[in-house]
C-alpha cells in the first residue's frame, strides 16, 4: 500500500464553512426546493453593452490571440491611473505603480505570497473577507486578528480601531509588517472617511508597517456616502498599496479584471512574481476593460440604483418578517445579527435552518472570522420580487418558532 505524502501547508487552512451551506443548497435543489440564493457576492446583472461590444470588436482582430503582458497592457494600466486621477485626484505612474491582475483576489494573493517571509505577521480586522487572512497563512505567515467595532449606523468606531491596532502591534511577536483594511467592508459593510486613512498612513510611517487596502465596493455607495481611497493621502504611496476590481462596479465578475496600485516596491514585487506565473489576461478582455474605465460611467449609476432598490426592499420586507437589520451605506450586502430565538445556535447552524425551513441561502458569519458568529451576510443578488419572497418564507419560518412578526404582508 502506498504511504501517502503529506502537504503540510494546506493543513493550515481551516475548513471552508461556506461549503457546508453550498452542499446543503444543492441537496435542497435536487429535492425540488426553490432555494433563493442570497449567499455569494456574485453580481446577477449583465455587463454593460458598450464593454461587451468592445470585447467582440477586439476579439475579431487576428493579432490578439498570442500571449499578452503579465502586468497588463499599458493602455489598461494608464486607464487605471486616469481613473484614480479623476475619482480621487491621486497621481499614479502606470509603469511602476499599477499592475493589472486577474481579479483583485488573484493580485492580492500573489502579492502576499511574494512579500511574506516565513513567520511574518499581518494584522487583520475581524471579521474579514477570507482571503485577506488566509493568503498570509498559505504564504507561511501568521495573522494577528482584532475585532472590528462598529457604530449603530455601521460606520467604523475609528478611535477603538486605532486602540486595538496599537495593541496588536505591541502584543504580536514578531512585530507585524502588514495591516489589511477593506472599506466598504466585506462582510460588515462598514464605512470610513478620509480622515481614517490620514491617521492610518501617519501611524504606518511612524510604526513601520505596510497597509494593504481593498476597495472592491468603492462604487456601490448609497445615501450620499462616497468611498475614499488611501491614495488620496499625502505620503500614502510610501507605505500602502490598494486593490480595486471591475467585478462589482461594472458587473464584470467573471471577466476577472482587477488592479494593485501604490507603493513601487510592493507593486514591483507583484509584477515580478506575475512575470513568472502568468502571461496576463486575454488581450481583448484588457481592451474592453480599458473602455469600461475610460468610457461612459452612467452604467455604474444604473448598477448602483439597482442595489439601492434591492437594499430598501430587503430592509423593509425583512423587518416585516421580524428581522430588523441596520441599513448599509455601501456594498452589495447587509450584515444581519441573528434574531431571537436563534442566536444561541451560531451562524452556521442558523444558516442551515434558514435553508431547510425557509429555502433561503445566506453566508454564515463564522466563515469570515470568530467575531462574525452572531451574524449572517445577505447578498443583494436577487431581484426585488425574489427578495420579497425570501422575506415571506422567513416570516413563515420565524412565526413557527415564536418570533414576533408583523401582521401585514409586504
Amino acid at each position: 500500500m502506498f504511504d501517502e505524502i503529506e502537504f503540510d501547508k494546506i493543513k493550515r487552512l481551516p475548513k471552508y464553512v461556506f461549503a457546508a451551506v453550498g452542499e446543503l443548497k444543492m441537496s435542497e435543489r435536487r429535492n425540488g426546493a426553490d432555494v433563493i440564493d442570497l449567499s455569494m457576492g456574485n453580481p446577477d446583472g449583465a455587463t454593460p453593452t458598450h464593454i461587451i461590444d468592445k470585447l467582440i470588436e477586439s476579439a475579431q482582430k487576428p493579432k490578439v490571440y498570442g500571449y499578452s503582458v503579465s502586468k497588463g497592457i499599458y493602455k489598461l494600466r494608464l486607464a487605471c491611473a486616469d481613473w484614480y486621477k479623476r475619482k480621487y485626484g491621486a497621481t499614479l505612474d502606470p509603469e511602476t505603480e499599477v499592475v493589472a491582475t486577474m481579479g483583485s483576489k488573484e493580485g492580492y494573493a500573489h502579492l502576499v505570497q511574494v512579500i511574506t517571509n516565513p513567520g511574518d505577521t499581518a494584522m487583520i480586522p475581524d471579521p474579514c473577507y477570507p482571503i485577506h487572512s488566509q493568503a498570509f497563512i498559505l504564504a507561511g505567515g501568521n495573522v494577528a486578528r482584532f475585532a472590528l467595532k462598529l457604530h449603530d449606523d455601521l460606520s467604523l468606531d475609528v478611535d477603538q480601531f486605532f486602540e486595538d491596532l496599537k495593541k496588536a502591534l505591541t502584543d504580536s511577536s514578531p512585530r507585524p509588517k502588514y495591516l489589511v483594511v477593506n472599506f466598504p467592508n466585506n462582510p460588515t459593510t462598514a464605512t470610513v472617511t478620509l480622515n481614517f486613512y490620514e491617521r492610518l498612513v501617519a501611524m504606518a510611517r511612524t510604526e513601520r508597517f505596510y497597509i494593504l487596502s481593498d476597495i472592491a465596493y468603492a462604487e456601490l455607495t448609497f445615501d450620499g456616502y462616497e468611498t475614499p481611497s488611501i491614495m488620496q493621502v499625502a505620503g500614502a504611496k510610501d507605505v500602502a498599496i490598494e486593490t480595486y476590481t471591475l467585478s462589482k462596479s461594472y458587473n464584470m465578475a467573471g471577466w476577472r479584471v482587477g488592479f494593485v496600485v501604490g507603493n513601487k516596491k510592493l507593486v514591483g514585487a507583484l509584477a515580478k512574481i506575475k512575470s513568472w506565473l502568468d502571461y496576463g489576461m486575454f488581450t481583448p478582455i484588457q481592451v474592453a476593460a480599458t473602455v469600461a474605465l475610460n468610457g461612459d460611467q452612467s452604467c455604474i449609476d444604473e448598477i448602483r440604483e439597482t442595489y439601492l432598490r434591492r437594499r430598501d426592499v430587503l430592509i423593509k420586507s425583512f423587518a416585516n418578517a421580524g428581522w430588523e437589520i441596520p441599513v448599509p451605506k455601501a456594498s452589495m450586502f447587509v450584515w444581519a445579527k441573528i434574531p431571537e430565538p436563534f442566536n444561541h445556535m451560531g451562524s452556521l447552524e442558523f444558516a442551515k435552518e434558514l435553508l431547510i425551513n425557509a429555502q433561503v441561502a445566506v453566508s454564515p458569519g463564522i466563515g469570515f472570522g470568530p467575531s462574525g458568529d452572531q451574524f449572517v451576510r445577505i447578498a443583494m443578488i436577487e431581484n426585488e420580487n425574489r427578495i420579497r419572497q425570501a422575506a415571506k418564507n422567513i416570516k413563515r419560518f420565524f412565526k413557527s418558532r415564536g418570533v414576533k412578526v408583523s401582521a401585514e404582508d409586504q
